[in-house]
């Protein structure tokens, strides 16, 4: 027979402690255990919030097995709550593996909602907000990495990324080689008490990386790419132009690359125009 207990996924405070739901401290305070990515840090929490709760430890080198152990207290009649150093768990943090391991079990899931630092940089951005892609921390890989930029080059949504301190100089150099200038807004520190918000232009930051302290854990709200407007060309005066061309005895091929450099048109908007004529 199933029973009614639960995981329970509660977003705590980014740095502000006062940040913390009542709900989440109520689930806190009800459940059984609390899986926490470093036991360390969550007691600390705990103690500011006077709960005393038994701590398991679930962190991204034993999530993969971890999560059956923790299945079976659930199935056993145990609620857990289930949380991260900071922010929403399984958002660049432990916890996906647990959760599918739960839907796939039947452990009815639930997510509290709460503080997220990828969505507060980014509403405090004065970026787009309509639409936006996460990418979260970029592979340290170098190929990897390089790839997976190369890839967000056309997106035209807001895009964002969370990075370490001391590889954001680096980040911030591929980016700006392999993207072109943007706007870009780094949020660090998110509401603690030296919070800080740097909005400047990918250039300009690539020369000058003196105005960024290097502390803190940082977001990156980066600039979508500007879709580019084809010039509206006129049909006629193209038309005359590519008779002109084929009376010089040109190709098609030769007056399609001519007609493209002139016109700033597509090699092959430019061949059908000159095809047709011929």
């Amino acid at each position: 027979m199933k029973t009614l207990a639960k995981l329970y996924v509660c977003p705590t405070p980014i740095g502000n402690l006062e940040d913390i739901t009542l709900r989440t401290i109520r689930t806190l305070e009800e459940v059984d255990y609390i899986a926490a990515e470093d036991t360390r840090h969550t007691i600390k929490l705990l103690n500011h919030l006077n709960i005393k709760k038994p701590l398991i430890s679930l962190h991204e080198h034993n999530e993969a097995f971890k999560s059956k152990e923790l299945i079976e207290l659930i199935t056993s009649g145990h609620d857990i709550a289930l949380v991260s150093d900071a922010g929403m768990p399984g958002i660049s943090d432990p916890g996906e593996k647990l959760i599918k391991q739960c839907i796939e079990s039947e452990v009815e899931v639930v997510t509290l909602p709460g503080p997220s630092a990828f969505i507060t940089a980014l509403v405090n951005s004065g970026l787009d907000t309509s639409r936006f892609t996460f990418v979260g921390f970029l592979d340290r890989n170098n190929k990897t990495r390089k790839e997976t930029i190369e890839a967000l080059k056309a997106r035209q949504e807001t895009l964002i990324f969370y990075e370490a301190p001391h590889r954001i100089e680096k980040t911030i150099s591929e980016l700006f080689e392999i993207l072109g200038d943007r706007k870009i807004v780094i949020a660090r520190e998110l509401t603690k008490k030296y919070e800080q918000y740097i909005r400047t232009s990918l250039k300009s930051l690539s020369e000058d990386f003196s105005m960024l302290e290097h502390r803190g854990e940082m977001v990156i709200i980066l600039e979508g790419a500007i879709e580019e407007v084809e010039p509206e060309i006129n049909k006629e005066a193209v038309e005359k132009r590519i008779k002109e061309l084929l009376l010089q005895d040109l190709s098609t091929k030769e007056v399609a690359k001519q007609i493209a450099i002139e016109y700033k048109i597509k090699k092959n908007d430019a061949y059908a125009l000159a095809l047709g004529i011929k």
